[in-house]
C-alpha cells in the first residue's frame, strides 16, 4: 500500500457540491471490533488498494485524491454503529461509504444514517435476504450477492454429498436467521429433511447443551451459520470435543484461518463451506495487484471489498465530481454492460473512460454484475480444509 491517508479533519465536501476538490472524504466503516475482527483488516485493506489506485492514477474529476475515514461498525451492536457513521457523514462529510459488514448493522446505518442524508453505501458483505427490500431510495448496494443465493447453493453442495438428513445452528441475527431459512426452504425442496434448526447466541463460553441438542437429532452433518471469531467456533470445538459430528458445512461467515487455528488438526477432512468468489481474468487480476500490496487475495470478502470503493471512485468519476446523488445515479452504469470491461487493476482506464462520458463495464475481482435493486448476481467458491488451509473444490 503505497498511502491512504486516514482523515484526521472534516473536509469540504458537501453532498450537493460537485466541485473539483483536492481531497475528497469517503468511508469505510467495518467490524475492528467484534465477531468478524480477524477478517477485517483484508477487508479494509482491499478497499483501500482500490481507493489508493483511483487517487494515484490522477483522474478523478479535477485531480481530486481520495481521504479514507474508518468508522468501526462492531459488526453487532446497532446503536454503536449508527454512532460511527453518523460520524462519518455528518462530522467527515464523506461522499460515500464502503460498507457495512454485518447485515444487522448494515441494516440500521442505512435506515438511520445514510438514506436519510442521502450518502451511498456499497457493502462487501451485507447479505442478508431482507436488505433486498429496504426503502433506500437507490442509496444501498451490495457486491456480495443475497444469501438468498448461497442458501440455494449449499443445499445443492449437501445433496452432492449424498447426505440427506442436517440440523442446523445459526447466529441469532438477521444474517444468521436469513441464511438458515434459505438453506431450509432449499435444501427441503431437494428433499432432504432438516431434523433441527436453532440459534445459538454469541459471546457464550460453554455450548455444549446447544451441540448436546443438536448431536441428539440423529442428524447426519451439522450446518453452521455463524461467525468465526464467535459463537460459530465455539459450536464447532464443542462438537469437536464431544465427538458430536463427523461432517460440518459452513456458511461465509465461518471462514477464517483463526478458526481453523483455533480448532487444530482434527477438524482437516471434515469441513465443507461456501462463500462468495470466482474465478477467471478479474480474480486472477485481482491477485496480481493483492499479492503486490502484501494482501490476502483469498481473504474472506477482500475481493468484494475491493470492488465496492472501486464502484464508488468510477461512480464519481461518472458523475463528474464528489456529488453524493451523482454517485448514486451513476453506480448501476459503471457496473453493468454495454461498455469496455475494467479489471482490477484499470482503475485509471476506468476513471478517464467514465469521466468522458465513455461506456464501462466494471468486471472487477468478483465478476461484478449488479441486478435491481442494486444486488450482486455472484458466484460461490466451494472449500474444503485440508493440511490446516481452505482448499478450492470448485466455483458455481
Amino acid at each position: 500500500m503505497k498511502h491512504i491517508l486516514l482523515a484526521t479533519a472534516a473536509s469540504t465536501v458537501l453532498g450537493g457540491a460537485a466541485l473539483a476538490q483536492d481531497s475528497v472524504n469517503v468511508g469505510i466503516i467495518l467490524g475492528f471490533s467484534g465477531p468478524l475482527e480477524s477478517i477485517t483488516p483484508g477487508m479494509a485493506a482491499g478497499a483501500e488498494m482500490a481507493f489508493t489506485e483511483a487517487s494515484e492514477s490522477g483522474a478523478l474529476p479535477g485531480g481530486a485524491t481520495l481521504n479514507v475515514v474508518r468508522g468501526d461498525s462492531t459488526c453487532i451492536d446497532a446503536a454503536a454503529a449508527t454512532t460511527a457513521a453518523e460520524t462519518l457523514v455528518t462530522s467527515d462529510n464523506v461522499v460515500a461509504i464502503m460498507g457495512a459488514d454485518c447485515s444487522g448493522v448494515t441494516t440500521a446505518i442505512a435506515n438511520n444514517v445514510a438514506v436519510p442524508n442521502g450518502v451511498v453505501m456499497v457493502s462487501p458483505s451485507a447479505t442478508s435476504p431482507a436488505l433486498s427490500t429496504i426503502d433506500d431510495n437507490d442509496f444501498f448496494f451490495r457486491t456480495a450477492p443475497s444469501d438468498a443465493r448461497q442458501g440455494e447453493v449449499m443445499a445443492q453442495v449437501v445433496a452432492d454429498q449424498d447426505i440427506g438428513n442436517v440440523a442446523v445452528t445459526y447466529t441469532n441475527n438477521d444474517y444468521g436467521k436469513g441464511l438458515a431459512d434459505a438453506f431450509v426452504e432449499a435444501f427441503e425442496g431437494l428433499g432432504g429433511s432438516v431434523a433441527l434448526s436453532e440459534s445459538h447466541e454469541d459471546g457464550k463460553g460453554d455450548y455444549s447443551a446447544e451441540v448436546a441438542a443438536l448431536q441428539a437429532t440423529g442428524a447426519d452433518a451439522l450446518m453452521v451459520f455463524g461467525y468465526v471469531d464467535q459463537g460459530g467456533v465455539g459450536i464447532v470445538q464443542s462438537a469437536m470435543d464431544l465427538g458430536a459430528f463427523d461432517m460440518f458445512f459452513f456458511g461465509d461467515g465461518m471462514y477464517g484461518q483463526s478458526l481453523i487455528d483455533a480448532v487444530g488438526d482434527d477438524i482437516n477432512g471434515k469441513v465443507i463451506g461456501t462463500l462468495p468468489g470466482t474465478e477467471g481474468p478479474g480474480a486472477d487480476a485481482f491477485a496480481a495487484i493483492a499479492g503486490e500490496a502484501g494482501v490476502d487475495p483469498t481473504g474472506t470478502y477482500a475481493p468484494e471489498s475491493y470492488d465496492a470503493a472501486a464502484l464508488i471512485s468510477l461512480a464519481m468519476a461518472a458523475a463528474g465530481g464528489p456529488d453524493r446523488t451523482g454517485i448514486r445515479d451513476n453506480l448501476m452504469a459503471v457496473a453493468n454492460a454495454p461498455g469496455e470491461p475494467i479489471l482490477p487493476g484499470e482503475l485509471a482506464k476506468g476513471l478517464e473512460m467514465a469521466a468522458a462520458g465513455e461506456d464501462i463495464d466494471y468486471v472487477g475481482a468478483s465478476g461484478v454484475e449488479l441486478i435491481g435493486p442494486g444486488e450482486a448476481a455472484g458466484s460461490y467458491r466451494v472449500y474444503e480444509i485440508i493440511d490446516n488451509a481452505p482448499s478450492t473444490i470448485s466455483y458455481r
